[in-house]
């Protein structure tokens, strides 16, 4: 369905709104939930990769599945993974993990995957498409 890469920098967050609620807007009936789950994305990754540097970048990729969309963010890596929960000694209303929280609560499922090239999170919504 398409795919986008932004500079590591968060003045792009409205391009990618937009590039994600085109994208789904006939593949699932949660166009808000899509959007607003890419961002919390997108914004761990602007902040906490090394996608934040010089040169940076981040990419969004939406990808139709049979009932619904799968979309991942890519981002250039760094020395923490995405986790949805607090860490040890970690309050549970610090900023830390919210978004991840707001992904495990709403997406029908997610995960990542980190190699030598980067961390790819993504997440799948399913239900009815718009008619």
């Amino acid at each position: 369905m398409g795919m986008l890469t932004i500079p590591g920098d968060p003045a792009h967050l409205h391009e990618t709104r937009e590039f994600v609620a085109n994208a789904v807007e006939y593949a699932t009936h949660d166009v808000d939930t899509a959007v607003l789950l890419t961002s919390e994305l997108v914004t761990n990754s602007l902040q906490h990769s090394n996608s934040r540097h010089p040169g940076g970048t981040v990419t969004i990729s939406v990808l139709a599945i049979p009932d619904g969309v799968v979309i991942e963010v890519i981002d250039d890596g760094g020395a923490t993974v995405p986790a949805a929960t607090a860490q040890a000694g970690e309050p549970d209303l610090l900023e830390g993990g919210r978004g991840l929280r707001l992904v495990e609560q709403l997406a029908t499922r997610w995960s990542y995957h980190c190699d030598a090239a980067g961390t790819a999170t993504w997440f799948e919504l399913t239900g009815e498409p718009h008619e």
